[in-house]
């Protein structure tokens, strides 16, 4: 019982801050999670369902400000969802130790991300090309080269949903990068999107039986409370400033959990 309260307590931290910047907070959670001896699969698992639940309750709160593009989000989000169900339900393929090892490796990838400079393309041609559609987001428009969109967050859904994690990392600068909306809309689609992965890999890991509600239900509850919270922050602060921090702190939660993957030998 003590164990699920200072876990939750953590867990409610992460969400409020990861929710600010759109990067869902799946991989803390799997850390801490592992921290608390929970089992690599089940771990995944409930890290997967709680992210469900923060990233549905920061949606609605970016609905309400118009900061969220469906388009995109049924756009890239079918290609995520889709291959993060394969992702979970593939990830019994690899031992516990592999799949520690395959997360850190997504923590240091997505800490380097983080400082890639992003600005807005606000400027579309009106000439089309196949493969590259124009959208409209908060009254301006943006192209989206689906030749640079789809595959990466394809390949980002497939890693996420096997190692429990979001991929909002991924995808936030994507959108920003490779689709040119502002960065607000870019937190704000990230969250649909990454309510979708979470539950499409949570769906994946739960069919394998590694569901365990005595954890995942109660902390879905401090989860929601935390989306909510940091989606409004959100609205009121600039997601660069937190960028250098969380870059650090995914470095940092990269080297635990090789530390933790290589003490364990990947038998938990």
């Amino acid at each position: 019982m003590i164990s699920l309260i200072i876990v939750g307590f953590l867990i409610f931290i992460v969400a409020i801050a990861m929710t600010m910047v759109g990067k869902g907070g799946g991989n803390f959670y799997v850390v801490i999670l592992a921290i608390a001896n929970v089992p690599m699969h089940q771990a995944a698992t409930t890290g997967q369902f709680i992210l469900f639940t923060a990233s549905i309750a920061a949606m609605r709160i970016f609905m309400k400000n118009k900061s969220v593009s469906w388009t995109l989000t049924i756009l890239i989000g079918t290609f995520t969802a889709l291959s993060a169900l394969g992702g979970g339900y593939f990830s019994h393929l690899f031992s516990g130790f592999l799949l520690k090892m395959i997360f850190a490796v997504m923590l240091l990838i997505a800490g380097a991300v983080m400082f890639i400079p992003v600005s807005e393309n606000k400027y579309v041609k009106k000439e089309k090309y196949f493969g590259v559609i124009n959208l409209k987001s908060g009254g301006e428009r943006h192209s989206v080269n689906l030749w640079v969109a789809l595959p990466v967050t394809a390949l980002a859904g497939f890693g996420s949903g096997m190692v429990g994690v979001s991929g909002g990392s991924f995808l936030v600068p994507l959108m920003v990068l490779a689709c040119g909306v502002p960065m607000r809309t870019a937190v704000g689609t990230a969250s649909a999107l990454i309510a979708a992965t979470a539950f499409m890999g949570f769906t994946g890991h739960a069919v394998q039986g590694d569901f365990d509600p005595s954890w995942a239900i109660p902390l879905a509850f401090v989860t929601i409370l935390g989306g909510i919270i940091g989606g409004k922050l959100a609205l009121k602060t600039k997601p660069k400033h937190l960028k250098t921090l969380f870059a650090y702190t995914n470095w940092f939660a990269a080297l635990f959990m090789i530390f933790n993957a290589v003490q364990t030998k990947g038998m938990m």
